[in-house]
């Protein structure tokens, strides 16, 4: 990812709890907000999510979009854009770095919608996302397991 926005969080629980939600997309409308419907399209041979559909209501963004993942090993997941609606590029990543009791999550994102936009205003936009994520996040994370 050439520029883009970041921010961190710190969650009171081991990395692989939080990689636990981060990677239970068919949960994602229930904490994140933004995303209505999220579907598995295909997995790697570990199980894990390698493109993903979603659909996503961020106010002025409504988009059905593709993503493919990629794992690093147990602490780092990115994803970029396979196809969408609106937008040209969407990048992202969550890395996770044991801290004491808890786990440090930082949310990197670069989005690039097909219409017109100020560099500025994408920046914002990209924090706001960020934010709302790593909020719902940390909150889903530390209310505990649920069935």
């Amino acid at each position: 990812m050439a520029e883009y926005t970041s921010s961190s969080i710190t969650i009171e629980a081991a990395p692989a709890d939080v990689m636990a939600v981060i990677a239970d997309f068919a949960r994602y409308p229930e904490w994140t907000g933004e995303v209505k419907e999220a579907e598995v399209l295909a997995t790697d041979a570990r199980g894990r999510a390698e493109q993903v559909r979603l659909v996503m209501d961020a106010g002025a963004i409504k988009d059905d979009q593709t993503l493919g993942y990629t794992w690093t090993g147990e602490h780092e997941v990115s994803w970029t854009l396979v196809k969408s609606q609106m937008l040209r590029e969407l990048d992202g990543a969550y890395l996770l770095k044991p801290v004491g009791t808890g786990t440090e999550v930082t949310y990197q994102l670069t989005v690039d919608v097909k219409i017109p936009m100020l560099g500025m205003i994408k920046r914002k936009a990209e924090k706001v996302i960020i934010d709302r994520a790593l909020a719902g996040l940390k909150k889903r994370v530390e209310s505990g397991p649920t069935a």
